[in-house]
């Protein structure tokens, strides 16, 4: 699969305990009770989002978001796919991807945003994430590098990411701290 065929096309994925699907509308109820949490919205990675910490308390603004998302889409900026437990088909939070292009070292390098529920910030649940994204996202968003976020505290998601072959980028993302990476193999 290629850039342009991910952004006509978008894949279902699925993992042994969840499935990413393009977010979709009948998903605000759901993933309300994510972006509601404040547990977890200090693992939510909002660089450059404009100052949206994605704690959002009711029904219409998570409906805005998830139009936002779908906009973009269409325009090809990123994807958000909702993540469903497989046992229980409930929404556990979104992932978001897309390829970057810019003038800095961090040219053509993916960015992963993963968003959870408080409950299910965990490694079981994070390293199935993540190993759904090291088997497609190289291929299918042509690029060579995946970068992706992970507070001090994150230490569910800290150890998810070291399983899965991350390390520490060691350097600021932009102006950004915190962030891991993982090439190519």
């Amino acid at each position: 699969m290629t850039l342009k065929n991910i952004y006509t096309d978008c894949p279902i994925y699925k993992g042994s305990l969840i499935s990413l699907r393009q977010t979709r509308l009948e998903d605000t109820e759901g993933l309300l009770k994510c972006y509601s949490d404040e547990k977890a919205v200090p693992f939510f990675n909002s660089d450059n989002c404009n100052g949206d910490n994605f704690h959002y308390t009711t029904l219409e603004r998570m409906r805005q978001s998830i139009e936002f998302w779908n906009f973009s889409y269409i325009h090809k900026y990123f994807i958000r796919w909702t993540i469903i437990s497989n046992d229980t088909d409930e929404k556990l939070g979104t992932i978001e991807m897309f390829h970057r292009i810019a003038d800095d070292e961090f040219n053509h390098y993916g960015l992963l945003r993963i968003d959870l529920h408080s409950y299910y910030e965990t490694e079981p649940i994070i390293s199935d994430i993540l190993q759904i994204a090291n088997d497609n996202f190289y291929e299918a968003f042509d690029v060579k590098a995946i970068l992706t976020k992970a507070f001090p505290y994150a230490t569910e998601r800290i150890s998810a990411l070291s399983k899965q072959g991350y390390s520490p980028l060691g350097k600021k993302f932009m102006i950004y701290d915190d962030y891991y990476i993982i090439e190519q193999k």
